[in-house]
């Protein structure tokens, strides 16, 4: 085992220690600090149960009512006529609302044209240079109660155009 495997493996149980005997010599009650800290985790948790459910809610009626399929329909052409294949506007739609769905795409999309392929490299950069803004409106705000998201919604998706219209570029530049 080489010398960075070694450090990686005990980096976090060393950085526990150091906390733990930090806290201890500055006379802070690590136990009970670590305890309210669960107990604020497991509010949290429960607080953001109704936002998730609503994301997922949103994501399967969007996927199974056909509207993705209709907006891929439409944006064929224009797509084809810049060299831009078809089968990563799906990925391109869900990843903003999901990254575990997008994932899944992203998975698919590599197993059925390969890793080396030209759709699976825009993908594996697709997902990489963009972040499932709704997702994390919809959780984050949602767990520190911030009710007015709109402009912070704007500049999310607006990076995530970017990204997608960035990682389109570069994976046709490169390969």
């Amino acid at each position: 085992m080489g010398l960075v495997s070694i450090i990686s493996l005990w980096m976090i149980p060393l950085m526990i220690g150091f906390i733990l005997l930090y806290g201890t010599f500055k006379k802070v009650p690590t136990y009970e600090t670590f305890v309210e800290g669960g107990k604020e985790g497991i509010e949290i948790a429960f607080s953001i149960i109704p936002y998730l459910v609503g994301m997922l809610v949103a994501i399967t009626i969007f996927r199974a009512s056909g509207a993705l399929e209709f907006f891929v329909g439409m944006m064929k052409p224009a797509l084809n006529a810049i060299g831009v294949p078809s089968e990563i506007v799906p990925l391109a739609f869900i990843r903003p609302i999901s990254g575990t769905a997008a994932l899944g795409m992203t998975t698919d999309l590599i197993a059925a044209y390969g890793p080396d392929s030209f759709i699976g490299r825009l993908a594996a950069v697709m997902q990489g240079s963009t972040d499932t803004t709704l997702y994390i409106l919809t959780v984050y705000f949602g767990a520190v109660g911030v009710k007015r998201m709109g402009d912070a919604l704007k500049v999310g998706l607006l990076a995530d155009l970017l990204g997608i219209a960035a990682a389109i570029f570069i994976v046709m530049l490169a390969f």
